[in-house]
């Protein structure tokens, strides 16, 4: 027998899967006539209810409220980890259930979403390292109402059916930039792949409009911006540096992993950091030694979890609204490898 869905359900009866789903989910704005009708069809097709669901439940108000933090890769930085745990601790303030799912890197072609973010007993969903354009479309088809943290540049926030939080990216970065520019450098080097995420692509742009603004190009030859692959930074940006017509005065990181890694493929070659060559990265990451001096951009895990777990709720009680794009402040902390104390 086939696996009875929300999209038959709401097929048999003419109405949208998202009216279907807020039926299951216990979600306000059906009818309770139409709600009927749909729970009636629903047990005729022997269509198998959530865990959480009663067919004789009035309202929203006497279901409990899931919220699902989906995230891939979380053990790869205690970034992630800082900000799922406010969340959790925000969500608890406001009795709020939340479910832990794991979501892999890559898909193929017939991956189907985990049964918990389809089956009607989530009700919201917080989107974190994905940026994987299939499973970022999967989770953007969903009718649950979602809050993406970034997305691929692949997937604009015009198509996520949901809002977006980022940091803030251009400004921090032409900040380096002009900073470095006023030191009397003149050629800059970036590295990071700007396709992989909708951040690292402002930060390049925030690079490249500091540039422009004091009359200097963006040198091609001097930048590492195609995808670079998870496990072989070291040796794709040690490729890199072998190809460069000449060392840049400065080297703009898209994150300060990519930043202590060009730090120690310099340091090898006997090149002399920030003397002869400058560079940033942005995280202000805590895990790598390296990161002590590096001029970074500080992001503020804690306000990001905080704004990600207020957002959804706003969205699961507003699901009509438009969808928004937000932006948390982030700060410019320059240290020895821009040839600064630390500010």
């Amino acid at each position: 027998m086939k696996k009875i869905t929300l999209q038959k359900i709401a097929n048999s009866l003419g109405v949208s899967r998202t009216t279907v789903w807020k039926v299951f989910s216990g979600q306000e704005g059906v009818s309770e006539d139409l709600r009927n009708k749909i729970i009636s069809k629903a047990q005729e097709m022997n269509y198998k209810f959530p865990e959480n669901f009663s067919p004789s439940q009035p309202s929203a108000s006497e279901s409990p409220t899931n919220i699902a933090v989906a995230v891939c890769r979380p053990e790869t930085s205690i970034f992630w980890m800082t900000i799922i745990h406010q969340i959790a601790k925000e969500l608890s303030l406001h009795n709020v259930n939340l479910v832990y799912t794991y979501l892999p890197s890559s898909v193929s072609g017939n991956y189907t979403l985990p049964a918990s973010l389809t089956n009607g007993s989530t009700h919201g969903i917080i989107i974190m390292n994905v940026y994987n354009e299939q499973l970022l479309r999967l989770l953007a088809a969903s009718p649950v109402p979602k809050v993406f943290l970034d997305t691929s540049t692949a997937v604009p926030p015009s198509e996520l059916n949901g809002d977006l939080v980022l940091t803030e990216n251009r400004t921090s970065i032409s900040t380096i930039t002009e900073h470095l520019i006023e030191k009397g450098r003149r050629s800059f080097g970036f590295i990071g792949d700007i396709n992989y995420a909708k951040s690292n692509h402002e930060r390049f742009e925030g690079f490249s409009k500091a540039l422009f603004q004091h009359g200097l190009s963006v040198n091609p030859e001097l930048n590492l911006t195609s995808p670079i692959g998870i496990d072989t930074y070291k040796e794709e940006i040690g490729a890199f540096l072998d190809t460069l017509p000449f060392m840049p005065d400065a080297f703009v990181c898209a994150n300060d992993y990519v930043a202590c890694i060009l730090m120690q493929l310099l340091l090898k070659r006997g090149i002399r950091i920030p003397e002869e060559v400058a560079l940033s990265g942005f995280d202000a990451n805590t895990e790598n030694p390296l990161a002590e001096s590096l001029t970074t951009v500080q992001v503020f895990n804690q306000n990001i979890g905080f704004r990600l777990a207020l957002q959804i709720l706003y969205r699961i009680k507003y699901p009509s609204v438009p969808y928004e794009v937000i932006y948390v402040t982030s700060k410019v902390i320059f240290r020895g490898s821009t040839g600064d104390s630390e500010i």
